[in-house]
C-alpha cells in the first residue's frame, strides 16, 4: 500500500511539474501580458543590397530617403500612422542594412534606432514588445530570410500575409501591417501586405488598396 501511494504521489509530482512548465510558457507568451494591446506594428525588408558588402546599394538608400516620407505619416485604410518606434536587426559583419534602412526616417523623427537582437532572434523581439512596449506604433526593419518567422511569432500566418511562405528574394517594395487588439492578439482580418510604390519598378499599387 506504501509503495502504492508513493508512486501516485511522484507522478501527481511529475504532473504539477509539468503543469507549472506549460503555464509558464502560456504565461511568458500569453497576449494579455503584452504592450501590444491596440498596437500597430509594420514590418519591412532592409532596402537594396549591393552585390557585395554590408551596406545599401545607390536604390536601397533611395528607398531609405523615401521611407522618411512614406512613414511620416502612413495613411492606411483612413488611419495616420506614425511609427514611435524604430527596431532593426542587429548589426553584423555581413550587413547593416536593416539599421540604414531606417536611419533617415529615424533622422526625420527624431528617434533612436533599437537594435536589441540579431537576425535570428524573432522570439525574443516579440517577447520584448509584449513585455515593455508603449508605443502605439512599431516600424521593425528586419532581413527577409526571416520575417516568416517574425509573423509567426506575433501569431500570424506568413503565407495568408505575403500570399507564400517566405519573403521572396528578389522584393524589396513589400509593407506587412500587423493590428493588435485591444488584449495584444492579432487580428488577421485588420492584419494586410502593402506593396509600396515608392520607387519606379514598384508594383503600381498604393498603400491600402
Amino acid at each position: 500500500m506504501a509503495l502504492k501511494v508513493r508512486m501516485l504521489m511522484r507522478r501527481l509530482l511529475a504532473a504539477a511539474v509539468i503543469a507549472v512548465a506549460v503555464l509558464g510558457l502560456i504565461y511568458a507568451d500569453h497576449p494579455a501580458q503584452s504592450g501590444l494591446r491596440n498596437a500597430t506594428v509594420l514590418i519591412i525588408r532592409h532596402a537594396e543590397k549591393p552585390t557585395e558588402g554590408s551596406v545599401l546599394n545607390a536604390r536601397g538608400e533611395e528607398r531609405a530617403r523615401a521611407y522618411a516620407d512614406y512613414f511620416n505619416p502612413l495613411k492606411l485604410d483612413g488611419q495616420t500612422l506614425i511609427p514611435e518606434r524604430l527596431i532593426a536587426a542587429g548589426d553584423s559583419p555581413e550587413s547593416s542594412r536593416s539599421r540604414l534602412t531606417l536611419t533617415p526616417l529615424a533622422e526625420r523623427l527624431n528617434l533612436s534606432i533599437e537594435q536589441p537582437y540579431i537576425n535570428g532572434e524573432v522570439h525574443e523581439l516579440v517577447k520584448l514588445l509584449r513585455k515593455s512596449n508603449q508605443a502605439p506604433t512599431v516600424l521593425i526593419a528586419w532581413h527577409h530570410g526571416h520575417i516568416n518567422k517574425l509573423l509567426k511569432a506575433f501569431g500570424g500566418d506568413a503565407t495568408a500575409l505575403m500570399g507564400q511562405g517566405k519573403w521572396p528574394d528578389d522584393v524589396f517594395d513589400w509593407l506587412i501591417v500587423l493590428r493588435f487588439d485591444d488584449e495584444g492578439r492579432l487580428i488577421p482580418s485588420r492584419s494586410l501586405k502593402v506593396q509600396e510604390h515608392l520607387l519606379p519598378g514598384d508594383t503600381a499599387q498604393s498603400p491600402g488598396s
